[in-house]
């Protein structure tokens, strides 16, 4: 049964009714671009118990779900997709390790795998990993929201090369990884509290880019690139060069994306990216080695609906920003030095609608972090002791003028104190310029026995509120009604407990389970509050409706996940590949308060893909269900629904020397019409086609 919330802020809590049924007060979510107003909202009945807690009673299967769980041994991406855990080495610990010591689930996506999978940009591709939940607000890049295990979007840290690139206005920038695909050497998905290395906001997980390429002993040039032309208008143009020898790697590469876009209300949901990057790596004396790379990112685009809900909402939005990372780094046997430095500035222009005055915000992000790992026992102990320090500047007509700091130290030791067991102890202690001193540890467990890994972990993690969540609408002159920051929030703390194996039945099929819960206190959200009650009412009127950042809740998730893949060969040059992952998740509050964070999160999700490789080419297939507990309705023309199941097809096929293919790509194959979050509409079925091609000449060196 559906029941409505109230259309005003008549009070801060959920309402029982005399029958029993429960009504909330729904709120819209953080919005950078300073929305205003409140909307009510369909919401699923909750179950109160005499303490105040609520839960999510689970939704019923659907017809869809079947028919993706009858595609199981039918779907999934890609031969290397199965992990060997003895050859595959993980960054996650801040150094090397093989991925079976490091008692934690971790998705890896190799560089072969990224050109097979159906998608427009990597959040659209990232979509289908088992065990991440990407929110889109439109296709192609324009904008996406990362989640793991439920945590919230702002609770996602975001790596390139180790180098942390969370953006300080607002987490829904996260996902613009100024990244071209051809860089990419690999994704890794660490799954669960990673901040006694990372630091802050890594609490739901860690997702890392990896471009760090190991230097060949042959010279090659290379010379590649994709077009694309599909529906919607779309127009996708990639170029890259590649020099590289034993000592030296130089990489240039452009993208450019432009798309009319579908129709929307009153208006076309276009856009307008280009990214350009340039990557230089030099092998010198005495085993050190330096990498630098620089990108370029702009982005156009319409926003209509991506943080309001309003119908007067036809926003449009303008996001540019530039990057800039340095690796300098010592690898021996008995030792390794790490200094890695990230510079991030963008500039972002949040028009609502013609005639109102744009919010204008420009940042800056600046990330060192330093470590040495020293090795013992032919490197089966090693030690790692490291600084790390960030620093992050906002200069916005909206927010004001404003700067933070952090600094932390860690240390962490791995080591084998048994020929089956593996151990890592981490310890992590931070100064922040808003809450002060913190101490954040972490303990893994891997345990190895035969065909099964058993593994656990238990860690500590902290968020704090970004520019948005603290100085929303501060320096406006005037606010008729909104969100509005709160400088006075306090930061989200957590623990994570996880357990779970890894089991190995032949040397083709893996299964992979988890249990995990993550403790959380002090968690942010907004909430409609009274004039009266407003902290700060200088630039407020009496009459207006606002939303006020607050520390609501403590929450507990609980949740299980898996993953089985296999891959079979059929002959030496066809095999089939397949990948299943599912994850269930549970909320309680000791909050009555409706959260959006919990109302919008998936509290079921299933990912399933299928490749199926020829000798001139490849056929692939993905899947996604997702499954909504709450809040996962509106009042709009597209719904925001409870269930919702994609399906997309990728298939392509050499035409020329294996040099040249040609591929054909339907995204949304049976046409579904839906909205991801609020009313922010997304493309039905999307026919793409186009060719991809690599030259490439290698000379051996002379000796």
């Amino acid at each position: 049964m559906i029941w409505y919330g109230i259309k005003a802020p008549l009070s801060l809590h959920s309402q029982k009714l005399g029958n029993g049924s429960v009504v909330q007060l729904v709120r819209m979510p953080p919005c950078h671009g300073g929305g205003r107003g409140f909307e009510s909202r369909p919401v699923r009945k909750k179950a109160l118990d005499k303490q105040g807690s609520f839960s999510f009673y689970p939704m019923r299967n659907t017809p869809y779900a079947l028919l993706l769980l009858a595609l199981l041994m039918a779907v999934a991406p890609l031969k290397a997709q199965l992990i060997d855990l003895d050859t595959i080495y993980l960054n996650g610990s801040a150094t090397i390790k093989k991925i079976k010591e490091t008692g934690r689930n971790i998705t890896v996506l190799e560089k072969e795998q990224i050109d097979k999978i159906p998608g427009n940009s990597l959040d659209e591709i990232l979509r289908y990993f088992p065990g991440i939940d990407v929110t889109l607000r439109g296709p192609a890049g324009t904008q996406a929201d990362f989640s793991i295990r439920g945590s919230t979007f702002q609770q996602v840290l975001v790596l390139i090369d180790g180098i942390r690139m969370n953006e300080p206005l607002t987490g829904h920038f996260n996902s613009y990884i100024p990244v071209l695909k051809h860089e990419i050497q690999r994704i890794e998905i660490i799954k669960g509290a990673a901040a006694s290395i990372y630091g802050p906001d890594a609490v739901g997980g860690v997702i890392q880019i990896i471009t760090r390429k190991e230097f060949p002993l042959e010279t090659k040039k290379q010379l590649g690139g994709e077009f694309k032309w599909g529906e919607y208008g779309l127009i996708q143009q990639q170029l890259y060069g590649l020099w590289e020898n034993k000592k030296t790697i130089l990489s240039l590469g452009g993208e450019r994306l432009h798309i009319d876009g579908q129709p929307l209300r009153g208006t076309k949901g276009f856009i307008e990216n280009s990214l350009y990057s340039i990557q230089f790596a030099k092998k010198l004396k005495q085993n050190w080695r330096l990498q630098f790379r620089a990108a370029a990112d702009k982005r156009h685009f319409n926003a209509q609906n991506f943080y309001t809900s309003f119908l007067t909402d036809t926003a449009n939005e303008r996001v540019n920003s530039t990057w800039q990372q340095m690796a300098l780094y010592k690898l021996t046997s008995k030792n390794e030095v790490h200094l890695l430095v990230g510079a991030r500035q963008l500039q972002d222009i949040y028009t609502f609608r013609p005639g109102v005055n744009p919010n204008q915000n420009e940042t800056q992000s600046l990330n060192v972090d330093f470590r040495n790992i020293k090795k013992y026992n032919n490197a089966k102990t090693k030690w790692t002791l490291g600084t790390q320090s960030f620093k992050k500047k906002i200069r916005s007509n909206d927010r004001g003028n404003h700067a933070h700091q952090h600094v932390g130290i860690y240390s962490t030791l791995q080591h084998q104190p048994l020929s089956n067991l593996y151990l890592t102890e981490g310890i992590r202690v931070d100064w922040d310029q808003s809450y002060g001193w913190i101490m954040v540890p972490q303990l893994n467990i891997s345990y190895i026995r035969n065909k099964f890994i058993w593994r656990a972990s238990i860690g500590k993690g902290i968020r704090d509120a970004d520019f948005t969540e603290r100085y929303n609408n501060y320096n406006k002159t005037r606010v008729m009604s909104g969100r509005i920051g709160n400088p006075a929030l306090e930061a989200e703390k957590s623990t994570t407990i996880e357990s779970g194996f890894d089991f190995f039945p032949t040397k083709t099929i893996q299964l992979h389970v988890t249990a995990f819960e993550r403790i959380q206190k002090n968690m942010i959200d907004w909430v409609n509050t009274p004039f009266s009650k407003m902290p700060r009412q200088v630039n407020l009127v009496s009459t207006g409706l606002y939303a006020l950042a607050s520390n609501i809740a403590n929450v507990n998730t609980q949740g299980i996940e898996f993953d089985f893949q296999g891959t079979h060969s059929m002959s030496p040059t066809q095999s089939i590949s397949w990948i299943f992952g599912a994850t269930t998740l549970r909320y309680k509050a000791t909050d009555s308060l409706s959260s959006l964070y919990l109302n919008a999160s998936a509290n079921f999700i299933a990912t399933a893909a299928v490749q199926l490789q020829l000798k001139k080419g490849f056929l692939a297939i993905s899947a996604l269900y997702k499954r909504r507990p709450g809040n996962s309705s509106n009042n709009f023309t597209v719904p925001l629904s409870n269930t919702l199941t994609l399906f997309n097809l990728k298939a392509e096929r050499t035409i020329w020397k294996k040099k040249v293919n040609g591929f054909v790509q339907l995204e949304n194959l049976f046409n579904v019409s839906y909205a991801d979050f609020l009313g922010a509409q997304l493309p039905k079925r999307w026919l793409v086609t186009g060719i991809r091609f690599n030259f490439q000449q290698t000379s051996k060196v002379a000796q």
